[in-house]
């Protein structure tokens, strides 16, 4: 994306797109991903948690003896950078920063960052190993009434609009690469269900 004005291009195609489709794409997020779910779960009692990119919130109620605060609105390695700067003084992360993250406080702490896969031939979407990795995925809207069959023969009111978000496709190997160069480490990682996720803790020295 070399030549575009980042900022701006991540307004317009994610977040005003999110604004709009808000009350929608919640209703379809309500099931955690077992990844998540296990990793926040594992957390000692009195953890202090941080979720970065939390959506609608439906990781903060997981584990009820953790305390999570949820946060939206970040940006890959600088969102991955600023985790392993929150962990260096001891608290701990679950999540991704293109998706979604959290924090634990622990006596090292550690991040679970789970991102979109480029390579997911199987699902819906198709997508795989040489397709573009920056994408635009449309998200359809409904909204009107449908007539039905025993009412008065006039025509559907139904309405589509459709929304396009921008999304950047992980390659096999790529989050841990950007985890690495935001000076962090790579305790566990893998594959689930079209996406790539990582466990990752600081260094023991912050990079500049």
């Amino acid at each position: 994306m070399s030549g575009i004005d980042e900022q701006a291009y991540e307004e317009e195609h994610v977040h005003s797109v999110y604004e709009q489709i808000a009350s929608h794409f919640s209703s379809t997020r309500y099931k955690p991903w077992p990844i998540v779910e296990n990793f926040l779960r594992s957390q000692p009692e009195g953890s202090i948690g941080l979720d970065l990119g939390c959506g609608n919130g439906k990781y903060l109620g997981v584990n009820k003896s953790v305390f999570i605060v949820g946060s939206d609105r970040e940006r890959r390695v600088l969102a991955i950078k600023a985790v392993l700067d929150v962990l260096r003084p001891g608290q701990g992360v679950s999540g991704s920063p293109a998706d979604h993250a959290h924090a634990e406080k622990s006596s090292r702490g550690k991040a679970l960052i789970y991102v979109w896969a480029l390579e997911q031939k199987h699902s819906r979407r198709g997508w795989d190993e040489g397709d573009e990795q920056d994408v635009m995925v449309p998200w359809v809207m409904k909204s009107g009434k449908k007539t039905e069959p025993r009412d008065a023969p006039l025509p559907s009111t139904i309405e589509e609009t459709t929304y396009h978000r921008y999304y950047h496709l992980y390659r096999k190997g790529e989050l841990e690469d950007d985890i690495k160069q935001a000076g962090g480490i790579i305790l566990d990682s893998g594959y689930e269900k079209d996406n790539w996720w990582a466990i990752t803790g600081p260094s023991t020295s912050p990079t500049s």
